[in-house]
């Protein structure tokens, strides 16, 4: 009887952690659309050189979402989470008119 606790308890405490965490690793952030509503409230462009400057007046070239404030990865990183759009995956070359630069 002690083999088949022991082996309860111990296959209990393995479904329980990997039911927890499991879905956290597994789920990677959505890419952020252009199309989204959020993306569009703030013009965001997955490639920076093409923000209507008419539009964004607020847009200097060389401004881009890896040298931002709020991007989540470093200047290197291809994408990373940005905080402005719910945590949805943002392009490093992109841009939106929440921009700050990294100080």
């Amino acid at each position: 009887m002690k083999s088949c606790r022991r082996e309860f308890i111990v296959g209990s405490v393995v479904g329980l952690v990997s039911t927890a965490f499991l879905p956290l690793v597994a789920h990677a952030a959505e890419q952020l659309s252009e199309t989204d509503p959020s993306a569009v409230a703030l013009g965001y462009r997955v490639d920076a050189t093409k923000v209507d400057k008419v539009k964004f007046p607020k847009y200097a070239a060389g401004q881009e979402c890896a040298n931002c404030q709020f991007y989540q990865g470093s200047a290197s990183t291809k994408t990373a989470a940005c905080p402005l759009f719910n945590g949805k995956t943002v392009e490093g070359a992109g841009w939106c008119n929440g921009y700050a630069k990294k100080g």
